[in-house]
This record gives structure tokens, sequence and C-alpha cells, in this order.
């Protein structure tokens, strides 16, 4: 590493608050990634008459354990458990509820309150709360950082576009700007909504359409700083081509103001997907989502198992995401010390 670069890390770590944080957001979201072996309807692993099955990863017929059936097995059925139990054994994750699974043996109607099966709870479909929070949180950020990744990408161009030509490209490129984000995001996405389902890449599409514009206007005003510098200018004069001073000579200075806001981007991100399901206009109905728990609390006030499980977990993502985004802007500070 660079000494500007182990300096600016040495920065990130004297910010214990953030440091530690981004390390507790890591872990989260790396166990979020390995949902399938934490909470599946499915056992991990099956010996049956002396052969292994994976049932999480491949699909196995009734009739191969013994049963009567060809369609695949339902390994929570006691007739099937049985069948395997006899001659074998099941291997269960630590929860043995996917998010989309409905428990029929509630000892009340649902959404019921926490006991030693379901541990927070069920909501009202009778679904296992914690394995929906766990698959809810993985889709989240997965989306957040999705278009944090892309939105950026996209600001980035236009403002380095903007900033380095000027003129009439800068001119026409902030009038388009001011018009664009104008635009009234949630009553199009209402409209949409009722022409096309929304799913997860059909709402990524159109969220990228109005969130690029976060970054222009930061890399827009470095560029305009830097193309009247000399190193600029020498290399205009050397012939080198716009695409290559912009990449490699003027991009590295933006790139400090862009990576110091892309965490607080990325908690707008899944805010905003959280709003949507929310409100109805999300990911389609029976995905797991927080938004969706949140609009299940809020209609099920007799549980509050429900609001205040996804209330927590937001608060901390959510929270995570804010001071680590603290630490990145003061390691990026020339000014800070140590």
């Amino acid at each position: 590493m660079t000494p500007i670069t182990k300096e600016r890390w040495a920065r990130f770590r004297a910010h214990k608050r953030g440091y530690w944080s981004m390390w507790l957001f890591s872990a989260l979201f790396v166990i979020s990634l390995f949902a399938e072996l934490i909470a599946n309807d499915k056992p991990l692993l099956v010996k049956y008459s002396g052969q292994w099955y994976f049932p999480i990863w491949v699909q196995y017929a009734e009739t191969t354990f013994g049963g009567e059936f060809d369609a695949e097995a339902d390994y929570t059925d006691p007739y099937v458990a049985d069948l395997i139990n006899q001659d074998g054994f099941m291997v269960w994750p630590l929860i043995p509820f996917s998010y989309n699974t409905i428990n029929f043996n509630l000892n009340g109607p649902a959404p019921s309150p926490p006991d030693s099966v379901n541990w927070l709870g069920t909501d009202d479909k009778g679904r296992d709360v914690l394995a929906r929070i766990i698959y809810g949180f993985r889709i989240s950020v997965l989306f957040g950082f999705a278009l944090t990744v892309i939105s950026s990408v996209v600001g980035v161009i236009v403002g380095a576009c903007q900033g380095y030509y000027g003129g009439w490209v800068d001119l026409f490129g902030q009038r388009f700007i001011e018009v664009w984000s104008g635009m009234p995001t949630l009553f199009l996405l209402i409209i949409l909504s009722s022409f096309v389902e929304p799913n997860f890449w059909w709402l990524l599409g159109i969220m990228v359409l109005f969130s690029w514009m976060g970054l222009v206007g930061v890399v827009r005003a470095e560029f305009l700083r830097c193309r009247n510098l000399d190193y600029v200018r020498a290399a205009q004069a050397l012939g080198v081509g716009d695409g290559r001073i912009m990449l490699r000579h003027m991009l590295p200075n933006a790139m400090v103001a862009s990576l110091t806001m892309m965490p607080f981007i990325l908690s707008g991100s899944v805010t905003t997907l959280t709003s949507l399901d929310f409100l109805g206009f999300g990911l389609p109905a029976g995905s797991p989502s927080l938004g969706e728990l949140l609009a299940q609390g809020k209609s099920n006030l007799q549980a509050p198992w429900l609001g205040l499980s996804a209330f927590v977990v937001l608060s901390i993502m959510l929270s995570l995401l804010v001071f680590v985004g603290e630490a990145v802007r003061d390691a990026f500070d020339p000014h800070r010390q140590r």
C-alpha cells in the first residue's frame, strides 16, 4: 500500500465505532448469504439405506425413500420422516423453516407469539418471522449494493463528462438533471406497477433511473476544478486522449468524495426498498421483505413481535452503515489526524 493509503486505513481503524461496525455488518451479511443452510424446510443431509442425499441441492421423489408418490418428498411430513428414520437419519438446519414455509402445527391462530419452535413467532400467514428476517436482510443488502454500484457508476460518468467538457455539455446536463430530479418517483412506480408485476430486477432498473444523480454534483465539481490544472493541460498538450486523462489523472481525485458518500447511498437504497415494500409497491407478494414485515406489524397491533423484529433489524442495519460511512469520511479527510 502507498503511504497515503496506509494513513487512511490507520484513520479508519482509529474510528473504533465505524471499524467494528464494518466487521459486524460484514459478518451479518456473510451469514445471510448462507440463509439456505441456516433456515430451510429441507434437511441439509439425509442418510437412507446406506446412501447419502442432499435435499437442499437436489430434488428427490418420495419413492426414493420408500414412499408412494413420484412428487418431491415433503420432509416435514411425519410419514416421510418415519420412512427415513427407520433406515437412516436427517440433519436439519438450525431453523427448520424457509421464508415461505407455513407452520400448520401452531398452538393458536396466526400470528402466533414466539416460542421454542418459532423463536420470533410467526406472521399472519403462519410463516416463521426469523427465517423471513434472514432472507429479507440478504435481499435488502444485495439490492442496496446493486443499486449503489450501478447508480454510482452512472453518476460518476455523467459528472465527469459535465465537469471535463463544460460549456454546452455542462449546461444541458444541469438542466436535464434539474428536470429529471423533479420527476415523482413514487407516483411513477405506482403507475408502472399497474402494468408490470414488480420484481427484484424491475425495481432495480426503475430505481437506477432516478438514483444516479447523487454523485453527479460532487464529481462534476472535482472535474471542473482539475481540468485547468497544469498536469491536465500538459497531458492535453502531449496529445493524450480525453478518456485517458479523465480515467487516470482526474478520476482518482473525484473518487475520494465518491467513496465517502457510498455508505450513505447504500443505507438510502435499503430504506427505499423497505419503504416500497411497506407501501405494497415493492417485491412480489410472498417475498421475504423487511418492509412487508413492518406492514404486517402495522396491520396486527395485537402481535407486537412483528413490528419490533423488523424495526430492530432495520435500526441495527442502518446504524452500522451510517457508522461505517462516518469512519470512511474521516479516513479520507486530510485535515483529520489519528
